[in-house]
């Protein structure tokens, strides 16, 4: 909660397992308490105990959807192939840039990745991965930021290359 500036009116509670930090004051007041907090074993203690926390939920995260069925890797890619009907090489490494990009979230996406991606669904991999990204860069159908030092690796769909998988996957 912010208020006015002295006005005694922020408050900054964290409490995780038995570590409770409670602050208020005006705001210069409790910025200048959580530095020192922030330098002190409580908020150590805390943060290590978050990280704990959520390294046990991923964790179980990932061992019940092992349990519950939810296709590995390779199979659900293989999947997005069949599914959408997308037969040719230089659609499927499109449509394994978009799979490894907006359904597992990964940036840096290198033509090994994307060969360890084929080989997973049983799909065969295109031999020279960097001349299909190319081509698609050259088509514009991927482009890559101007800052990236090896510019295959993080490859995004342009809206092109949206367009042109959705029309493959619908004929």
């Amino acid at each position: 909660m912010k208020g006015l500036e002295g006005a005694g009116n922020n408050r900054v509670m964290i409490r995780v397992g038995d570590v409770e930090i409670d602050i208020s004051g005006s705001q210069k007041e409790v910025d200048a308490q959580m530095m020192n907090i922030r330098e002190g074993e409580d908020w150590s203690t805390a943060i290590a105990r978050v990280r704990s926390v959520r390294e046990t939920a991923i964790a179980a995260a990932v061992e019940a959807a092992k349990k519950s069925g939810l296709p590995e890797r390779g199979s659900a890619f293989r999947s997005l192939i069949e599914n959408s009907a997308i037969s040719k090489k230089p659609d499927q490494v499109l449509a394994a840039i978009h799979y490894l990009r907006d359904v597992e979230g990964i940036d840096d996406s290198p033509p090994r990745v994307l060969k360890k991606l084929f080989d997973d669904s049983g799909l065969v991999s295109p031999d020279n991965l960097s001349l299909y990204l190319n081509r698609l860069i050259e088509r514009g159908f991927i482009s890559c930021p101007p800052s990236a030092k090896e510019k295959n690796r993080y490859a995004v769909l342009t809206p092109e290359g949206r367009a042109h998988l959705d029309r493959r996957s619908s004929a």
